[in-house]
């Protein structure tokens, strides 16, 4: 029989046959409940990034359990080549009426990766559909992340992730992602805006316009970026940008969707319409494994037209995780979460300012509604990074997660160096929970910073 690999911290449980990113040993979950979390010790943690992005309306919600109970008692699985479902026909009707312009046909998938992949395989499929086979490039930014699997991480900018994979896949090209924070110049933000958007035109120029496909970008930056958000002017010129080369505009909202930037897509705070969009994470709120992309029947029609989709998931359309998607979806109306989203946005950032008042290692402060992030930088004159065997971003959260606060955390610099934390908590956050929140993160900071010999310990 197969031995288990013992694990450093589960001494207290049998060791494991799962293994997933590393050794590290986490404690085994009770039950949650809103915003918080319970161990089969009775410990409490405060859920501040919604696990990976995704429990935006909490956890255990008694309308959308009870929504998928009732879905159980008539059907689980209904496969799409034999029968529709109600879940999913109503579920990509309401997803269609919230979506701005004409995105109004719906391809439901399992998750973020599997909606990139049906996004590039879309895009693709039409170009040949519409006699333009010669486009198949596909920009991306630097950093960016998009997915696991192959095809999203062809489009990723993160180089811990891609390095390895690079023999088994077809990287496309890259342009710098929009880190005009960073910049130390005479320019406006404005400015910098427009400077890189305009970068995507060069690139095109320099691939050649009638090879590029398509273009893909976070309208608010996820993991790889900590909600990276742009100056105002880039996301009209970007849209310019690609009408004027007739590439298509690929949204990825698999974290900023549903909500969690205070509209129902970040796409609303710009006016504007991209021609595919992927929605996930948040979309069934960690519910039931849920995704979607969404285009409009001028990308659509031309691909059935030619024979149909080529391409497809077991699970798509699942009528049980549809139906816990739509109750999601009306949760998220009942409580107007959207605007609770937004005002208690715009209160986080306030506090997460204090932090930077406090603590010289915290350089920036950056979001979107609940989509927020903390960078922690040597010094904020020149925004260079802390030593990166220092792990400030590892440390932090492992440092929070002893005083029972969730937080998440990337490389921020392509995944090489420099650290940000994200703070997303569910977006049902109330302001009493947002001072508990962020005095633990506040606490956290203070210890890393008497570990690391920083000021604020």
């Amino acid at each position: 029989m197969a031995q288990a690999q013992k694990h450093p911290g589960g001494a207290d449980r049998p060791p494991s046959h799962l293994f997933y990113q590393g050794r590290q040993r986490r404690p085994l979950i009770d039950r949650a409940e809103g915003l918080y979390i319970w161990d089969v010790h009775g410990r409490c943690y405060l859920d501040g990034s919604s696990g990976a992005m995704v429990s935006n309306i909490g956890h255990a919600n008694p309308r959308v359990l009870a929504a998928m109970q009732a879905q159980m008692a008539r059907a689980t699985f209904a496969y799409r080549l034999h029968f529709e479902n109600a879940p999913a026909e109503e579920l990509a009707a309401t997803v269609a009426h919230r979506l701005p312009g004409d995105l109004d046909r719906v391809f439901f998938v399992s998750g973020g990766s599997e909606a990139v992949e049906s996004a590039l395989k879309l895009a693709r499929q039409w170009a040949l559909a519409t006699d333009r086979g010669h486009r198949w490039k596909v920009i991306a930014r630097r950093p960016s992340y998009h997915g696991s699997t192959l095809g999203a991480l062809a489009v990723t900018g993160y180089e811990p992730l891609n390095a390895p994979f690079r023999p088994m896949m077809r990287e496309m090209p890259t342009i710098p992602a929009p880190t005009a924070y960073l910049d130390r110049d005479a320019l406006s933000m404005e400015e910098r805006g427009r400077r890189y958007a305009d970068l995507l035109a060069d690139e095109i120029e320099r691939q050649g316009p009638d090879s590029v496909l398509a273009f893909i970008m976070e309208p608010v930056g996820g993991a790889s970026t900590g909600a990276l958000v742009a100056p105002d002017s880039y996301y009209a010129r970007v849209a310019e940008i690609c009408r004027h080369y007739g590439v298509l505009l690929i949204y990825d909202e698999v974290m900023s969707g549903a909500g969690r930037t205070g509209a129902f897509v970040a796409a609303e705070h710009w006016q504007v319409t991209p021609d595919i969009m992927v929605l996930s994470k948040g979309f069934a709120a960690g519910y039931a494994p849920l995704g979607a992309m969404a285009a409009p029947g001028r990308l659509v029609e031309p691909v059935l037209d030619a024979g149909g989709f080529l391409h497809g998931y077991t699970y798509a359309g699942n009528p049980l995780a549809c139906a816990a998607g739509l109750a999601v979806l009306e949760e998220i109306d009942r409580q107007d979460l959207i605007a609770n989203a937004d005002a208690r946005g715009a209160s986080l950032m306030q506090r997460l300012h204090g932090l930077k008042d406090r603590f010289p290692f915290v350089g920036d402060v950056r979001g979107k509604g609940l989509l927020t992030a903390i960078e922690l930088i040597a010094d904020r004159a020149t925004m260079e990074v802390l030593p990166p065997a220092l792990n400030a971003h590892a440390r932090v959260v492992e440092l929070a997660f002893e005083r029972g606060l969730i937080v998440y955390s990337r490389r921020t610099r392509g995944g090489l160096e420099g650290d940000h934390i994200m703070v997303c908590p569910p977006m049902i956050v109330t302001e009493e929970q947002l001072d508990e929140l962020v005095g633990m993160l506040a606490a956290a900071l203070a210890a890393f910073a008497l570990e690391a010999g920083l000021p604020g310990g």
